[in-house]
């Protein structure tokens, strides 16, 4: 799903080439130094460099070859060539520096696996001597710019004493433009830069330095903005209609790039020019990749294994490229442990809700405990990866999660099948093993509803096949809220022998008997899953709605293209294409009136809020759930009453409040 096609400029090298070798390229002029004689000429260009080359490294976060974006720059792969002009080569080398920080995270995370392109080096001349004094380099010229803007602003009797520093270019009524447009560009390279060294730095020790930083980057981001009307200006040509799809603030094109120039290095692929994106797009992304970073540096490091799924999810529906999903990644596992300081085993115990004490126990080194933490650092960092690949990654892990569970199971029968009376110990083990068979299973059916919701935010049902989808749903979510609360349940006892009260309290006993907000959050889900269902039925059976046919695919078919790695993971168990069919065949108007199940939804959606008041991301989520079962609820209503009566009737199914849960809209035709 996440596979490039075929004639994707992606795969493309172009072998069509203007100039065969760099020499050549250079010896026709293409990449001159000095870039101009007139001083503001090669003011210009250079600016005109910086914005194309961070429309280049945009293209290459997207997913582009490095040897057609970035490094089409010939000034980048003679670097040594700008060594007389100062100012180009700090920037320069400071991109090479970036571009090799980017590399090494995202290679670091693997998560290139599904932009095969972004990690092919080619060759290119990422490591060269210096790089580690880029930022020295760049400071020295950033605070030369900053003394002639300081000179440009100082009043005639300050400036004379200013008099031997050399202006920026000849004309002194464009001098401060040119020097602000050039430090805000200098600085978001710094800051940028800084944002990624800290990010790296293990532990999540440089998060908070990082968060300054990205807000040092984005507002020297709208200062970029803010001088293009000034580049404009100066640039003397007219190109108001196109300024959008250009790559430089100032609407001419970049000198010293030629993105044919690499295409030997490249696969041998069918030729066709890549496209770079605009200078204004370019920015665009990068102010969202920041506040992504910015919501990753921002998080708790919160040890709860439930909290963490919760923050991944919740962060995935804001859509995150690669580089900011490379970097969550990278700070949720570090040298095989949760944020680089966790042992998975106390990151297991934490979550299957078991004593504080037993993270040091000794059964942590059995083979099925290790295989099981290492299961959860291949789930973590597959939440990290893109949605299409998650979900094919999701539904193959499934069955090593089932398999772990059977064997530990097994070993936990043949520890203690036969024993009778057992040591404080063995009894320590037991409880660790129940625990964690709970734990495991409940993973499990959060693992196989995660892999069904995905589907529809990759648009992979279809409206005839939702009946069959939110039956399979409401199958797993009621194995995911009973192993929840049976989670919970055991927890409960376990706190409950620890105080050692002697008499329960009748506080105590309503307590114990009360529904968990967290299993009543599921049965909201539970309810709308089994309302969908039966009202999709109903209009099956009843009005003939939504009947699709197909000459290549029964029904039976699709049931099994779309369950087959549940089914093959038995998850859940009993449940089959019969079970569906038996379930939804005699549904009908009369019953499905007799039991509304969306307003229960509404109820439960109504009466849990209370309990998430500090939580507002699940607070969302009810209210989005409320008008779901709102919205159905008067839909069901006016298609009881005049469904058989009205055959002008259309009901369609749309995602207008939630994304995983549809909104029936009724239309007379």
């Amino acid at each position: 799903m996440s596979a490039l096609e075929i004639m994707d400029p992606k795969m493309d090298s172009g072998i069509v080439c203007r100039y065969y070798s760099i020499d050549e390229a250079i010896e026709n002029g293409v990449a001159p130094i000095p870039i101009s004689l007139d001083s503001t000429i090669d003011v210009q260009c250079t600016i005109d460099i910086m914005d194309h080359l961070l429309a280049c490294e945009a293209a290459w976060h997207k997913g582009h070859s490095l040897a057609q974006t970035v490094f089409s720059c010939i000034y980048l792969l003679r670097l040594d060539r700008t060594a007389s002009h100062a100012l180009l080569h700090s920037y320069c080398r400071v991109i090479r520096a970036t571009c090799k920080a980017v590399l090494s995270v995202v290679s670091d995370a693997r998560t290139h696996e599904e932009e095969d392109l972004f990690t092919m080096s080619y060759g290119l001349p990422l490591n060269g001597n210096g790089d580690d004094k880029c930022l020295s380099m760049l400071n020295a010229v950033e605070e030369t710019i900053s003394r002639q803007l300081r000179a440009c602003k100082a009043t005639s009797a300050k400036r004379r004493v200013s008099e031997d520093l050399e202006p920026l270019q000849s004309n002194p009524n464009l001098e401060e433009g040119f020097c602000k447009a050039l430090l805000c560009r200098l600085r978001f390279r710094k800051y940028f830069f800084h944002v990624l060294t800290c990010m790296k730095r293990p532990q999540g020790r440089g998060l908070e330095l990082a968060r300054k930083h990205i807000a040092s980057c984005i507002s020297e981001l709208e200062f970029i903005l803010k001088s293009a009307d000034f580049l404009r200006s100066c640039s003397g040509e007219s190109c108001e209609d196109d300024i959008d799809d250009r790559t430089t603030a100032s609407g001419r094109e970049p000198i010293g790039f030629d993105a044919t120039l690499n295409s030997r290095l490249s696969a041998p692929t069918p030729p066709r020019a890549i496209k770079i994106l605009s200078w204004k797009k370019a920015v665009e992304y990068f102010v969202k990749l920041l506040r992504d970073l910015d919501v990753i540096c921002s998080y708790s490091l919160d040890p709860h294994f439930e909290n963490l799924l919760r923050f991944v999810v919740q962060f995935q529906k804001s859509q995150p490229d690669l580089v900011a999903r490379s970097h969550l990644q990278l700070l949720l596992v570090q040298d095989g442990k949760l944020y680089g300081r966790d042992p998975m085993f106390v990151v297991i115990t934490k979550a299957a809700a078991l004593p504080e004490a037993t993270k040091n126990h000794d059964i942590q080194k059995n083979e099925y405990i290790v295989q099981l933490g290492q299961l959860v650092m291949n789930l973590l960092k597959i939440l990290c990866t893109n949605t299409a690949w998650q979900r094919r990654k999701l539904g193959k892990i499934l069955q090593d999660w089932r398999v772990i569970y059977v064997q530990l199971e097994l070993a936990f029968r043949n520890e203690f099948g036969g024993v009778s009376s057992s040591s404080n110990d063995e009894n320590i083990c037991m409880k660790i093993f129940q625990h964690i068979l709970i734990w495991v299973e409940e993973q499990t059916y959060w693992i196989a509803c995660r892999f069904l919701m995905l589907g529809f935010e990759l648009e992979l049902y279809s409206a005839s096949e939702y009946c069959m989808v939110y039956w399979y749903l409401y199958a797993v979510l009621i194995k995911l809220a009973e192993k929840t609360h049976l989670k919970m349940a055991f927890s409960y006892d376990t706190a409950k022998r620890k105080g050692k009260k002697k008499k329960d309290s009748p506080k105590d006993l309503a307590r114990e008997s009360r529904i968990p907000p967290a299993v009543l959050f599921l049965q909201c889900y539970i309810c709308l899953a089994e309302g969908l269902t039966m009202m999709l039925a109903v209009l099956r059976n009843e009005i003939m709605i939504l009947q699709s046919p197909s000459p290549f695919n029964t029904e039976q078919e699709k049931f099994v293209q779309h369950f087959e790695l549940l089914q093959r993971a038995c998850i859940p168990d009993h449940v089959s294409y019969p079970s569906f069919k038996e379930s939804t065949t005699h549904a009908r108007f009369s019953t499905l009136v007799m039991y509304n199940y969306f307003k229960d939804a509404q109820r439960i959606a109504k009466e849990v809020k209370s309990n998430f008041s500090n939580d507002p991301d699940r607070l969302a989520e009810l209210r989005k759930l409320e008008q779901v079962a709102e919205h159905n609820n008067v839909a069901l209503n006016l298609i009881c009453r005049l469904g058989t009566l009205d055959p002008s009737l259309k009901v369609s199914f749309e995602f207008s409040h939630h994304p995983f849960f549809a909104t029936a809209v009724v239309r007379r035709s």
